[in-house]
């Protein structure tokens, strides 16, 4: 007889060691679901986590993929710390990449050297000015931030839509939905050639440094810390619960906003309707898998990354759909939040004994 035992205190081991056995579990759940399907599963995984990474090539699409992961990751674990539950980062990129990408398109072709690092100012504008309304719909009038925010992020991919369906399409793109092509000044320079391996890149390492220094080292970031671990105790140390929900909202607007024009000015190249296949969803993933730390999100950024190269792989190798990038991603979220549960229990074989005899 299996049952859980609540622990004397949280398990500092199981904390790093749950997210490496929700990885196992994932694992095989796909080995069984790949014999399922009636495909050679050791092919099958093989295909999905180590042929999309075999060449020089193909790492470097895997680190074009982690960027936006990361840079948004970073950004809703700072949030998730502080109870700030921001789910609308899709949309927040979306408007990034709005902003970012209306002054590629309509400044002049002779421009210079200053419209790419105003590109990045107007994506995170874009993203702030997104999430600034669920900020101000918590702040204000106590709506739940995790409805606001996603909801919002339909209202951004559809103001998106209209857009390159309409007035910013591209007239001579042969009636496709999508702006004009970017210019070179508005792009952002390669770091390998013969890849799309771009600055963003540096960008994003810098930014990860950033938040890690900010979370461990000042006063905001030990605010943070102390809100999610205890409200009430950040209540009696004089702590301004609204000021940290405008932080941590803006803040994780801002990078979701700035991926969106990293991803815009870099491997797209132009505003198309899907700007994104999801990074803004699997960078919630991404933030709980990573521990909430600025080195755990990296490293689990570079895991969700090589998800979407893996399905990208599978349905040209084996003719598999593409919604195996999904199932994984979110196999990989169900067995983490079980295995979460090890930290506060441990499992016990056999009837539990209380005082004057067995149950």
């Amino acid at each position: 007889m299996l049952r859980l035992e609540p622990r004397p205190q949280a398990s500092k081991a199981m904390v790093y060691l749950s997210p490496l056995l929700a990885l196992l579990l994932t694992l095989v759940s796909g080995f069984l679901i790949f014999m399922l399907l009636g495909v050679n599963a050791g092919e099958a995984l093989y295909a999905f986590f180590i042929q999309p990474v075999s060449d020089s090539y193909g790492v470097s699409e895997l680190l074009v993929k982690a960027v936006p992961l990361v840079l948004i990751g970073v950004g809703l674990a700072v949030g998730f710390r502080a109870n700030v539950w921001n789910i609308g980062a899709e949309g927040q990129l979306a408007m990034g990449a709005v902003f970012a990408g209306g002054l590629a398109i309509w400044v002049p072709t002779d421009s210079g050297g200053w419209v790419l690092p105003l590109m990045m100012v107007l994506g995170v504008l874009g993203g702030m000015f997104w999430a600034a309304i669920p900020a101000l719909l918590r702040t204000r009038y106590n709506a739940n931030e995790i409805l606001t925010s996603l909801m919002l992020s339909y209202v951004a991919l559809l103001f998106l839509s209209y857009l390159v369906h309409g007035p910013w399409r591209d007239p001579d793109g042969f009636n496709f939905p999508e702006s004009k092509l970017f210019d070179d000044f508005a792009t952002l320079p390669l770091l390998l050639e013969g890849t799309r391996l771009h600055l963003g890149l540096l960008l994003t390492l810098v930014i990860v440094a950033g938040v890690w220094v900010m979370l461990a080292r000042t006063l905001v970031g030990f605010q943070v810390r102390v809100v999610g671990a205890s409200p009430r105790a950040a209540q009696f140390a004089g702590f301004r619960e609204r000021a940290l929900v405008w932080f941590a909202l803006l803040l994780s607007g801002a990078l979701a906003g700035l991926a969106g024009m990293i991803e815009v000015s870099g491997p797209i190249g132009q505003l198309v309707p899907q700007v994104s296949p999801g990074y803004g969803f699997t960078a919630i993933i991404v933030a709980f898998v990573g521990r909430l730390h600025p080195l755990g999100v990296t490293i689990a950024g570079v895991l969700l990354a090589l998800s979407y190269l893996g399905g990208e792989n599978l349905q040209i190798v084996m003719g598999l759909p593409q919604a195996v990038t999904g199932v994984f991603q979110g196999m990989l979220l169900f067995y983490l939040l079980a295995c979460d549960v090890l930290i506060q229990y441990r499992v016990r074989v056999g009837r539990p004994r209380v005082a004057g005899g067995e149950l």
